[in-house]
């Protein structure tokens, strides 16, 4: 069977809100954590975006389970030095169980200085310089760089892991799983597509641990649940690139007007019945991955996790 970890939504709660879930997490029987990094929520109603970083300090002091950011883009808001400083740190206060899941972002979160909005390729491009650097910083010596999209000059990070970070690589298309293969040491995804897995077992990644996540919305009526995925989530929904290059929460709701209660309540276990809940999990480990990640939407996370305690993971052990 996989193992079953909580993805703490940054754009949904506090900082001490997400604290309180990953010990609820760890108490219900989840064995990990992913946790996103971003700017922005992607929409007004979520409401939170706390920084990630401080996050994961809190974190590291009262649960033992692994973390991994999902995901972290090293390119445009923050230099990979400063990321490299910042998941070093991780590294030593999760005492080796933490690791950097890495992306190409999204404008929602990057376009805050005012910089262009790099073509995907490029992203790419960026993201494989930039795995470079932390690489290299994260060896305790001294690092000077001169590459086509970042200049590092003299720096030396004095706090380090005694193993460097593990960096998995995001993955939704084909170019993505290939890079994730070739510089990675694992993959991150939220489709349980066997096609991607295949793409980035191709390209170097056999035998590397592949990551997936996933939304649910327990409430005591699936109707109920629908209602409060639709207001919170409707996001999730929009076909194509709209994830990677809007750039503003309003122009996500705006966007998400297209998204029916319909089309997320097909979409996504919704309710108190577990079998949806364990089929979806099962669909992931399907297709191959070997970590999947769950994250309960809305305000009820303590009634979350106590059906999960009591009611899925029998399921799921009962498969």
């Amino acid at each position: 069977m996989v193992s079953i970890g909580y993805f703490l939504s940054s754009e949904e709660h506090g900082p001490r809100d997400l604290v309180r879930q990953a010990r609820w997490a760890e108490q219900a029987g989840f064995e990990r954590l992913w946790i996103s990094d971003h700017y922005h929520p992607w929409n007004d109603e979520q409401g939170n975006s706390p920084f990630v970083w401080s996050v994961i300090g809190a974190l590291s002091e009262v649960t033992s389970l692994p973390i991994t950011t999902a995901v972290t883009c090293p390119t445009v808001r923050i230099h990979p030095a400063v990321v490299a400083q910042a998941a070093a740190t991780a590294a030593v206060q999760c005492q080796g169980g933490f690791t950097l899941g890495v992306g190409s972002g999204e404008a929602l979160n990057e376009h805050i200085f005012g910089d262009p909005w790099p073509s995907a390729p490029q992203r790419l491009e960026m993201l494989e310089e930039a795995v470079e650097v932390m690489r290299a910083l994260w060896t305790g010596d001294e690092v000077s760089h001169r590459g086509k999209h970042y200049t590092v000059e003299n720096a030396r990070l004095y706090t380090v892991p005694s193993s460097p970070v593990p960096v998995y690589v995001s993955a939704f298309g084909p170019k993505a799983a290939q890079l994730a293969g070739r510089i990675g040491d694992g993959l991150c995804s939220t489709m349980p597509d066997e096609s991607l897995l295949a793409k980035f077992r191709e390209a170097g990644g056999e035998g590397k641990p592949t990551q997936a996540g996933f939304k649910v919305c327990h409430a005591s009526s699936a109707e109920a649940a629908v209602k409060t995925a639709h207001r919170l989530w409707a996001n999730e929904q929009l076909p194509g690139e709209l994830a990677q290059v809007l750039p503003t929460p309003k122009h996500f709701e705006q966007a998400s007007t297209l998204v029916t209660e319909e089309m997320v309540a097909s979409a996504l276990p919704v309710g108190p019945d577990p079998r949806p809940y364990a089929d979806r999990v099962r669909e992931f480990a399907d297709a191959g991955y070997d970590e999947v990640y769950v994250s309960q939407i809305g305000p009820d996370q303590e009634q979350f996790f106590a059906f999960w305690a009591e009611s899925v993971a029998p399921a799921l052990r009962g498969a």
